[in-house]
Order: C-alpha cells, then structure tokens, then sequence
C-alpha cells in the first residue's frame, strides 16, 4: 500500500501541478521541467522527487482533461440525434483545445511514455468511432468518409484555433461548421455559418503574430 505524502510533499506536489497546468495550456507541452519548477517556486529536484520524468507529469495534468473528453464522448452516444451527437462533441474537443496548448499536443502527439494518456485514449477513441457510424448509418454523413476524418477535422480547427487565438479566440467555431458540412450527406440542410470569417486587419495581424512566435 502507498503510504501517503507529508503535508509539504503534498502541497509540493499540487504546486507543480497547478504550475505545468498552466505553462502547458500557454505554451504547448514542449516546456521543461525547469522552467515547471520556476513557475511553481519549488526547486527542479523537487520536481524530480514528485515526478520521475515529464511524461509522468503530463499523466498527472491532462488526466481530468481525458476523464472529461470520456464523459462528453458518453453524453454524445446518448443523445438521441446522431447528428447533434457528433456535432456536440467536435464542439467540445475544440472549445477545450483553444483555451489549452497543450492539450491540443496531447491529442496530436503519441503516447510514449505517458500511461495514463494511453489508457484514456484507449477509452475515448473506441467511443468516437461509435459517435461517427451511428450518424453515418442514420444517413447524416457522406458515405465514403471514415472516423479518422473526424479526428483529421479536430486536429485542422486546432491548427485554426492556434493560428487566430491571438486576435479572434472564437473563430474556429465557424471553420468546424464549414468542415463539419464537408461530411454530411449531400442534400442535408446546413445551417448558417456561426460568426464572421477573420477580417483582412485579423488575418494579417494573425500572420504577423504568427511570424513573431517563430522568430
């Protein structure tokens, strides 16, 4: 049985958790574990008593994130209108992608070294699959499209998501719809594009916030 941290160990440990939560959501999971420590006042060797390497840390901080994303692929298989099913849970992984980095690294990336990552998608992948053919057998989506396409659509608005975060945070929700439409059968009624496209002054501020962060 594992015997339970001291109180500093424990509060420690929340310190650097609360602290990568924050650096990865703001900067993606390619951070160090110094740069965890400085964040969380604590020292680097800290860290390493707590967390053998950032893989496990990376475990300790998206596993709710994972718990959730599970839970919103079950309230999805639930709903009643396949459409609406899948719709509201390409909604959910995107909204939790533009506010989170590096969750967006985690979904994209492998699982190597990080179990507890393996595990839940090993969990919620089976479960999009599902939420994909049961509006594909209603009849909502093109029949020649494959659940990877959903997954491919997830990680394009993601890619959308990062590129406007810096001067319309909402955008992407009007890019899924436009992709979204891309797998429904032909002939379905679409609904209105939600909000306006980046402006001309958004989409060059964009390309030059873009250029900044590469430099």
């Amino acid at each position: 049985m594992e015997r339970p941290l001291r109180a500093d160990a424990a509060r420690n440990r929340q310190l650097i958790i609360d602290a990568a939560r924050e650096l990865f959501a703001e900067e993606g999971i390619d951070v160090t574990l110094d740069d965890v420590a400085r964040r969380a006042g604590v020292g680097v060797g800290t860290v390493y008593r707590r967390f053998a390497s950032k893989e496990e840390l990376i475990d300790g901080v998206f596993q709710q994130n994972f718990a959730d994303m599970a839970a919103a692929a079950d309230a999805s298989l639930a709903n009643p209108d396949p459409w609406d099913g899948l719709v509201t849970f390409a909604e959910f992984a995107c909204s939790r992608m533009s506010v989170n980095r590096g969750l967006k690294d985690v979904l994209n990336g492998t699982d190597e070294g990080c179990e507890q990552v393996a595990c839940q998608r090993s969990i919620i992948e089976p479960s999009v699959e599902r939420i994909f053919y049961r509006a594909q057998e209603a009849g909502m989506l093109r029949p020649d499209a494959v659940p990877t396409d959903l997954f491919g659509l997830i990680f394009m608005v993601g890619a959308v998501t990062e590129f406007a975060q810096p001067v319309n945070p909402t955008v992407w929700r009007r890019y899924l719809s436009v992709m979204l439409d891309g797998l429904r059968t032909e002939g379905l009624h679409r609904d209105a594009l939600p909000l306006p496209p980046l402006s001309s002054e958004e989409l060059h501020e964009a390309k030059q916030c873009l250029k900044d962060r590469r430099r």
